[in-house]
């Protein structure tokens, strides 16, 4: 995924943290400017990972049965729009 317009951020880590990253970054043949990528990347598998978490906690009474035919739904609509001719 290419960064559109890039914002700077100014962040502060422990120094063991930053020698960490930066060794292994440099393992994987990568260099400084992929530092921002790395960071990008982490942070955006975080944001996933605790939106499935909210996901899974707002729906863990729900029958799961219920979900798959919502979900079956929304595809069955999402299709059926992207299949009418365009007028």
């Amino acid at each position: 995924m290419e960064m559109q317009t890039p914002v700077r951020w100014s962040l502060k880590v422990s120094a063991e943290t930053d020698v960490e990253l930066r060794t292994y970054l440099a393992q994987q043949g990568l260099r400084k400017g992929d530092l921002s990528k790395f960071v990008e990347q982490a942070v955006r598998r975080d944001i996933f990972a605790r939106t499935l978490d909210e996901v899974h906690a707002q729906n863990h009474t729900t029958d799961p049965a219920a979900i798959e035919a919502a979900v079956a739904q929304a595809l069955a609509a999402d299709r059926t729009a992207r299949t009418k001719p365009a007028r």
